[in-house]
């Protein structure tokens, strides 16, 4: 079977939460398929992606995309009832090439509502939306956390983007939510569209813990440093819980792990007890050197690939709800739940004062993800809605 795949990001190397979908899901249809890929090279690094996945056979079509420029290009589109993030990610070069793939495409797929766009004109071609969560939930959840005008931007966006989700996963013939907490969402919002789930997974080879030497009150967190949610949580976990939990524990210290730290990540640098590592070759190093993994999101949704990876480490994890609902394991058992200040604070003294109780969560957790989170198990139903 021909496929397409379209990406907003090229789809490796696996080193952001996109990415490591997007690779596994290409890497996975690759086997039974020929797979072309049509997505955006945001960087150097992804045009050197590009050139790699054209070594492994797979054909791709990187567009170049300056997002400065873009987000500055997309700013008319205020005016209108258009989606911001479909003039982001409006490209008619990619438009045509994915029109002129279509004749001979037998199957596609789009992985965020941006790349659906381009396969939306192609009515009577099969078509499957990865729609993972609803991106206008995640400006409707900017839009709570931040002051005007950016919260009238926010909620604007997640206004028209919903109304445009509602036409495209109409007109699909399936769309994949990455949790049952989406679907339901997705159910609730977009009734009667296809749906179905389709998880992620994690990589329990690389991220083992066979080699981990926790060090006393080290706390971690892993993920892309310019992203809002992370930088949320990372500023707001650094001010607000870790001086508590130093004059408990003098010898608690907190890793911001993670490329392109924005001003405020790099500020915190300069507090007691913060090291911001910018971008590190594997994120798994710094799990292993880890007593325990924070994830203080306020503003999140789907499955944290963070939270997944310092699971499959067997290191214990705090995080909020929003953070963990998307990992269908239990409180106690496979991690735990924290979602104020305090209760951070109260839960982090815990563990971070009882290095046993931390060793039995982590194997929990690792046991947990090798029973429910292997990539094999999870990509089975993508195989299967391909074959259908």
């Amino acid at each position: 079977m021909r496929i397409l795949y379209l990406s907003q990001r090229v789809p490796y190397p696996p080193n952001r939460g996109d990415k490591i979908t997007t690779w596994r899901n290409v890497s996975y249809l690759a086997r039974d398929h020929e797979v072309t890929i049509g997505c955006f090279a945001h960087n150097d690094g992804d045009r050197e992606a590009a050139g790699t996945l054209r070594g492994m056979g797979f054909r791709v079509h990187a567009v170049d995309l300056d997002m400065k420029r873009a987000k500055l290009r997309s700013l008319p589109t205020l005016l209108t009832t258009r989606p911001m993030t479909l003039s982001v990610y409006g490209s008619r070069e990619l438009q045509a090439f994915v029109d002129a793939e279509m004749p001979t495409t037998d199957l596609t797929l789009a992985y965020s509502s941006s790349m659906g766009n381009y396969m939306l004109p192609h009515e009577g071609k099969r078509r499957v939306q990865f729609v993972c969560e609803l991106d206008s939930d995640k400006w409707a959840q900017y839009a709570g956390f931040t002051r005007f005008p950016m919260s009238w931007v926010y909620g604007r966006e997640a206004r028209t983007l919903l109304e445009f989700e509602r036409e495209l996963c109409g007109k699909t013939d399936m769309n994949t939510l990455v949790t049952p907490v989406e679907q339901a969402i997705f159910e609730e919002r977009i009734p009667g569209a296809p749906n179905m789930v389709l998880r992620n997974g994690v990589d329990l080879e690389l991220f083992n813990p066979g080699a981990n030497a926790p060090e006393r009150g080290h706390m971690v967190f892993t993920g892309v440093m310019d992203y809002f949610p992370n930088v949320d949580g990372c500023v707001w976990f650094a001010k607000e819980i870790l001086p508590e939990l130093r004059r408990r524990h003098a010898d608690a210290h907190f890793s911001i792990v993670g490329s392109s730290p924005s001003k405020e990540i790099q500020a915190l640098a300069s507090q007691p007890g913060v090291e911001v590592t910018g971008f590190v070759p594997e994120t798994r190093d710094w799990l292993a050197r880890a007593q325990l993994a924070v994830a203080p999101l306020r503003i999140a949704r789907g499955i944290q690939n963070k939270v997944l990876e310092a699971m499959a480490m067997g290191l214990p994890v705090v995080g909020t709800t929003n953070a963990t609902q998307g990992v269908e394991g239990q409180h106690e058992r496979d991690f735990l739940v924290a979602d104020t200040a305090e209760a951070l604070i109260e839960t982090c003294d815990r563990m971070l004062g009882d290095p046993e109780a931390c060793a039995y969560l982590g194997k929990r957790a690792r046991a947990f993800v090798e029973e429910s989170y292997d990539w094999e198990k999870v990509l089975e139903p993508l195989g299967e809605l391909v074959a259908s």
